[in-house]
């Protein structure tokens, strides 16, 4: 079913004029959904809409060339190079399914994120995101997440689910879009009024997103995503991995036996692979990386229990890449 939701989602009407770019995402996208070869970040999120969809729960993104996506991994809006036409292919998975809109959003943050903020409140069982171009561009709409969408359950009792996607890592594309301040974030969180995570592959993504709106639980969700790691060939899921996972707050790691390990270090983010490459180039076999995918609310029983069977002496390290 995943895998046929998926096909239907690359589908073009005939006649619809596609630059070879476009035809190539699709001939993958269709082996991905086929199981020939695994899903990366961009699929992982259509495979999210398109699930949520034959669910019955409407999708409401916004933000800036989210159409495309500010990296051209996204394309959930097609454009026919020849007449101008624009289609989305996940309008159009099944009859009377519920409605899907994407909108490219000026530069104006505070307006649209508040906008969205409010939308979110009458439609408790939709999926509704706005997502910066770059993640810190939240600064200029951070009256909106401290007046709003870190405070409002404890002031006015208004119970939201927007989620925010923001753009994180230092890519060499200067000072104004890095960082998402992550640090920011969690200064503001208490009594489990935000989530804030920051997945690293495509199935955590996946069922990220799903979490969202399918539990009863109704509290915004900050998601740090990423930019390099969008077309890393590491950063894959195996369709298996969506079709019957779950979303992990931790993950251990499955390459090194902890209680043999020597040194554990706890990351989150991009920075994992890196430390991934560094120990395979270094023919490292006893350095445990472990990944926090859930920042807040921190899950501190599960990621004791990991520990568990690490030995006392050992050292514990928190690496970031920031």
């Amino acid at each position: 079913q995943l895998g046929e939701l998926v096909d239907r989602a690359t589908r073009l009407p005939s006649g619809f004029s596609q630059h070879k770019k476009l035809k190539r995402l699709i001939a993958n996208r269709r082996k991905m959904a086929a199981g020939d070869s695994p899903f990366d970040w961009s699929t992982a999120e259509q495979a999210a809409f398109a699930t949520l969809l034959s669910e019955g729960h409407p999708i409401r993104m916004t933000g800036q060339d989210c159409q495309r996506g500010t990296f051209s991994q996204r394309h959930a809006v097609l454009h026919d190079v020849k007449t101008g036409e624009t289609y989305m292919p996940l309008e159009h998975l099944m009859d009377d399914q519920p409605r899907i809109e994407l909108h490219n959003s000026p530069l104006s943050e505070a307006g649209v994120l508040g906008f969205e903020w409010g939308y979110s409140l009458d439609a408790p069982d939709n999926l509704v995101m706005w997502e910066a171009q770059f993640g810190d561009f939240w600064n200029c709409a951070q009256v909106i997440v401290d007046q709003f969408i870190a405070s409002a359950e404890d002031k006015w009792n208004r119970l939201s689910g927007l989620v925010m996607l923001l753009p994180h890592g230092f890519e060499g594309q200067g000072p104004e879009h890095c960082s998402a301040r992550v640090e920011r974030f969690l200064a503001m969180t208490a009594e489990h009024n935000i989530q804030v995570c920051q997945p690293t592959t495509p199935a955590q993504y996946f069922h990220l997103l799903r979490r969202q709106v399918i539990r009863k639980w109704r509290k915004p969700l900050v998601v740090l995503t990423p930019k390099s790691l969008l077309r890393h060939p590491e950063v894959v899921s195996d369709r298996k991995e969506l079709a019957d996972g779950k979303f992990h707050r931790v993950l251990r790691d499955r390459e090194v036996d902890l209680s043999k390990a020597r040194r554990v270090m706890l990351c989150t983010g991009k920075v994992y692979y890196d430390l991934k490459k560094s120990r395979q180039e270094r023919n490292i076999d006893d350095v445990a990386i472990i990944r926090i995918e859930q920042l807040y609310p921190l899950e501190s029983s599960e990621l004791i229990s990991m520990l568990d069977g690490v030995p006392r002496d050992v050292e514990i390290y928190f690496v970031q890449d920031e």
